[in-house]
């Protein structure tokens, strides 16, 4: 189900770092993230709508300074889109929530087996769900 708001709507509900990261397509500093060298076992969510995103089990420590997966949770998880790059910048592949359209990070061909895949998420984009035990 697709989540419509504007940006007023979503500037009024979210915290302005969370805003600027996952509205304004922001990055939050390499190695800072809540979830960088975090292992905990269970799901994340979409920190905008709680979309369920990627699972502890596709998690790794890629040394980018941003948590790293080499697979998405389920096919409604994200949309991929281009990211323009911009004059110093080359053009890469945008991760966005699927549900509300959030900025998550980008995706990048250099991962580990079976995918290859690098899913680099923005902490601040992100909320976590315990593995129930």
């Amino acid at each position: 189900m697709k989540i419509q708001k504007s940006n007023a709507e979503w500037k009024q509900i979210l915290a302005p770092e969370v805003y600027h990261v996952t509205r304004e397509k922001g990055t939050e500093r390499a190695f800072t993230g809540k979830y960088d060298k975090f292992y905990e076992p269970g799901i994340y969510l979409c920190s905008n709508c709680g979309n369920q995103l990627f699972s502890s089990e596709h998690k790794y420590d890629s040394g980018s300074g941003w948590p790293s997966f080499y697979n998405v949770s389920n096919e409604h998880s994200v949309s991929l889109q281009l990211d323009k790059g911009g004059l110093f910048m080359p053009d890469r592949t945008e991760v966005v929530c699927q549900s509300c359209g959030a900025h998550l990070g980008h995706v990048f061909e250099d991962g580990p087996d079976p995918t290859g895949l690098r899913y680099c998420m923005n902490s601040i984009a992100l909320d976590f769900k315990p593995e129930d035990n």
